[in-house]
């Protein structure tokens, strides 16, 4: 049996733990106290057993053996059932742990299905039994006191989003390529978080609307106003993280638009640098072919050219050649070439 722990109550004080489930139905009723049953990823066969003891309701039972439902509070009858999605920060990997707690509420019994190693109820039935008084007012403090801890759980865990985004923001100006995968991982966990956190607050406002209705104690109201208080601060840390992943996606998209700006902006300079060189050497060497071809013309040694015994040949031939140079040298420089 998935028993973690059985105690029968009376009056705010442990008068049994019995060995099993069928024991505990006995000393509930002769004993005339609430029992609170614990159990930890329990069989299908043992959640219907304690379902028809307790007579719990077909679809609240089928939630609980299905698993993977929202955070939710719904009544059958005089029965509450509640889904709870605790969180645990895991500091060695970064990341946020995400577990599920059914917990049935009811006249005089308080059964708890934990599907993870978050909450730790073992701290929460220390704490109901070492404050008798609060624990006297029955099943309803119970569901106060496991509420209380799972919003206090979740106190590291906005700690650890917190730095992983301080983190994250110092990332985005190193020019860190990882930082877009961080951001997104992290986006999800913020996500995951506000599903787990942002339905507590409509939960204790239906819960505070059926005080009246049903005699809850005065002073339960009071401390699931301050659960409540507590609650509305932790959803507010989860908007502003995912409000700052948000802006930080964007930044990154500027920082990298303007990286690959710069890389354009080198790139053209490079280019048009590159550009002047050729029109350097594109001139340089048009200048030096207009003497070659000259020079070339006049050695090719044909006996029928007029120009081969002209006596004023090679200074006409030389004079072409300088000309030729300098009228280049003299458009090119008009041009910026040179």
């Amino acid at each position: 049996m998935a028993l973690v722990d059985n105690a029968v109550y009376v009056d705010g004080h442990r008068v049994a733990t019995p060995p099993s489930l069928d024991e505990t139905f006995e000393v509930m009723k002769q004993k005339k106290g609430f029992g609170w049953i614990g159990l930890y990823r329990p069989s299908e066969e043992e959640v219907r057993a304690v379902a028809t003891e307790f007579s719990l309701h077909h679809l609240a039972v089928e939630d609980a053996l299905a698993g993977h439902q929202r955070s939710k509070i719904e009544r059958y009858g005089d029965i509450l059932f509640v889904v709870l999605r605790p969180a645990r920060y895991m500091d060695d990997e970064e990341r946020v742990e995400f577990g599920e707690l059914h917990v049935f509420v009811g006249p005089d019994f308080v059964v708890t299905i934990r599907h993870a190693e978050s909450p730790n109820l073992a701290l929460v039935r220390e704490r109901m039994e070492q404050t008798p008084h609060l624990l006297a007012l029955g099943p309803e403090a119970v569901l106060y006191a496991i509420l209380d801890q799972v919003v206090d759980e979740y106190g590291p865990v906005v700690a650890g989003l917190e730095n992983d985004i301080d983190e994250i923001e110092d990332q985005l100006f190193d020019g860190d390529p990882e930082v877009s995968r961080r951001i997104y991982a992290l986006s999800r966990e913020v996500i995951e978080f506000q599903r787990a956190t942002q339905p507590l607050v409509n939960m204790f406002e239906a819960m505070q609307r059926g005080f009246d209705k049903y005699n809850v104690d005065l002073e339960l109201h009071r401390h699931l106003r301050d659960v409540l208080d507590h609650t509305l601060r932790v959803v507010e840390r989860g908007d502003a993280f995912r409000q700052l992943l948000q802006n930080a996606l964007t930044v990154h998209s500027t920082l990298v638009g303007q990286r690959q700006n710069d890389e354009m902006r080198h790139l053209s300079e490079t280019s048009l640098a590159q550009s002047e060189e050729v029109k350097k050497i594109s001139s340089w060497a048009a200048i030096l072919f207009a003497p070659t071809l000259v020079g070339t013309i006049y050695g090719m040694n044909f006996d029928h050219m007029p120009e081969l015994h002209w006596t004023l040949g090679y200074p006409f031939a030389l004079s072409l050649m300088i000309a030729m140079g300098v009228s280049l040298y003299v458009v090119f420089k008009r041009r910026d070439w040179l």
